[in-house]
């Protein structure tokens, strides 16, 4: 997700907004819905995004593609549109999502390895590890990655944690280099 200043501060507009409406967990799911919709249809990306295609059609197709969701979530994207902002939709929704699961203590995590883990290997590696501040609690991405010849490298946000066997070779390889 590529978090922009707009798609912050709107977010953090709606979110103040459903939290004074007690409707952040309902929105939170019409958020991830607005999400999949953008990634299922490249081309409503690309069509809110063409600069010379007028707001009042943008909005009309808004209304069609998001009539069943509630009209706190229709008003906003409406709002975004109107604003110019149409572009960032996907964006907002996305930094909405992660500010709500932020509030609730969620965490993402990024675990890749050389070979699909069992559930046992997950669990110990998120229990031991000190970037997991609540294993239960965490969303847990799992990658595998042949390059890396076995090992681990656990992510959780901007932090990581690299045991794989190809960044010990590299290192091994670097101290006799010099």
């Amino acid at each position: 997700m590529r978090s922009t200043k707009v798609s912050r501060r709107y977010a953090q507009g709606l979110l103040e907004f459903t939290e004074q409406e007690n409707t952040t967990a309902a929105v939170l799911g019409e958020m991830k819905e607005v999400v999949n919709i953008f990634k299922n249809s490249p081309d409503l990306a690309v069509f809110m995004q063409t600069p010379f295609i007028d707001a009042k059609k943008k909005s009309a197709a808004a209304s069609q593609i998001f009539a069943g969701f509630s009209p706190v979530v229709q008003r906003f994207i409406d709002l975004v549109i109107r604003q110019g902002r149409e572009s960032q939709i996907k964006n907002i929704a996305e930094t909405y999502i992660e500010k709500v699961e932020e509030m609730q203590g969620v965490q993402r995590i990024t675990l890749t390895s050389a070979v699909p883990l069992s559930h046992e290997n997950i669990k110990k590696i998120l229990n031991t590890s000190a970037l997991v501040n609540n294993p239960e609690n965490a969303e847990v991405t799992l990658n595998v990655d042949k390059d890396i010849i076995g090992g681990y490298i656990l992510r959780a946000g901007d932090l990581q944690v690299d045991a794989s066997v190809k960044s010990k070779l590299n290192k091994i390889k670097k101290e006799f280099s010099q």
